[in-house]
């Protein structure tokens, strides 16, 4: 079983992971703009979906980037 969470981190794990202080994963997972979910009262991501967000978002603002051009 402990092989299957290895790709599940809490939010306190994934603000380390992204270096983003706990108070803006909170606000980006409760307005939907952060991939994760809520079990109970904890948030849950997969770390999986987290790198393709990270990638989408870098895709976003290069695309944004060309269009300024």
């Amino acid at each position: 079983m402990a092989k299957q969470l290895e790709g599940v981190l809490t939010i306190a794990e994934l603000s380390e992971y992204l270096k983003i202080p706990l108070s803006t994963l909170y606000k980006l997972a409760q307005e939907g703009r952060l991939p994760g979910q809520k079990v109970g009262r904890h948030w849950r991501f997969r770390k999986e979906a987290i790198d393709r967000w990270l990638e989408s978002q870098s895709d976003s603002d290069d695309q944004g980037r060309r269009a300024l051009k």
